[in-house]
């Protein structure tokens, strides 16, 4: 097995209904993002994934939480924006993209996991059965 992991960063709001203490006030994180991706077969230029490609991709994606409340976006209206669910929303917007690439190349490209840092020392992570 193989493994890519990409990472990158974004700079937004969110408060925590349904939690009492602090979190609950409306604050803000410079999130820092690291996406893994697994394979068993590499390209004919001895590559899983490029990471410049899937790099550019979650840049695609983070753009939409950057310098926002993450609490008025669309991925989050049915609940809290916590660190787990930024993950799998991550998750959720990267993997057609993935299944796209999969077809082109006749391979078999998964995410391994998504790991969301809320400040240096405290991460969540998504991880795919």
């Amino acid at each position: 097995m193989f493994t890519v992991r990409v990472e990158d960063t974004f700079a937004a709001a969110h408060f925590l209904s349904r939690y009492h203490g602090k979190c609950e006030r409306l604050h803000g994180h410079n999130y820092k993002v690291w996406v893994t991706v697994k394979g068993n077969e590499l390209d004919q230029g001895g590559m899983l994934f490029d990471f410049g490609i899937l790099k550019k991709k979650l840049h695609e994606i983070l753009d939409i939480y950057d310098h926002g409340n993450l609490n008025e976006c669309d991925d989050f209206k049915d609940g809290n924006p916590s660190a787990e669910r930024i993950a799998y929303s991550i998750y959720r917007r990267l993997s057609p993209f993935l299944s796209g690439i999969n077809k082109k190349r006749d391979s078999n490209i998964s995410i391994a996991r998504v790991e969301v840092f809320e400040t240096e020392k405290n991460l969540a992570a998504y991880i795919p059965e």
